[in-house]
């Protein structure tokens, strides 16, 4: 079963059982995917796809959180976190900062880069490599602190 698949079954499931949160969640993510899918004139989606849209809420709800955190709304807060925790719940497991950190060495070797300039090289590498199971902020982070 594909992401996109078990995404549309829970969605399914949370219509069934009347859980009003979790359906508005996954109706939202699932028209994104949708509109993903029209925009590439494609007939099928791919996880890789399915993931980068989660990506992309994941980081929406994230920046929504600090402005109502700084607007001091803590209702839209906590509603926010509760959308986050669902949609977090679909991301692989995110790789540890030694693992993560092992797949930069070895793109930086890989790509033989030796300065920041050559950055692009390194992250196309990493994020190949992880594809979703980590930040992609953390992963240029370290890559800038690896490079001189």
């Amino acid at each position: 079963m594909s992401l996109y698949e078990k995404i549309e079954s829970d969605m399914r499931t949370a219509l069934k059982e009347s859980n009003a949160l979790t359906l508005s969640v996954l109706r939202m993510l699932v028209a994104a995917i949708r509109q993903a899918q029209m925009n590439k004139n494609s007939k099928s989606v791919e996880d890789t796809d399915v993931l980068q849209m989660l990506h992309r809420h994941i980081k929406q709800h994230k920046e929504s959180i600090v402005q109502f955190e700084n607007g001091k709304r803590q209702d839209l807060v906590d509603k926010e976190l509760a959308e986050l925790r669902i949609l977090e719940a679909y991301m692989p497991e995110q790789i540890s900062e030694e693992e993560l950190k092992n797949i930069v060495n070895t793109a930086i070797s890989e790509s033989g880069a030796k300065t920041k300039s050559d950055m692009g090289k390194v992250m196309k590498l990493v994020m190949d490599k992880t594809k979703g199971s980590s930040d992609g902020k953390i992963i240029s982070q370290m890559v800038m602190g690896l490079l001189q």
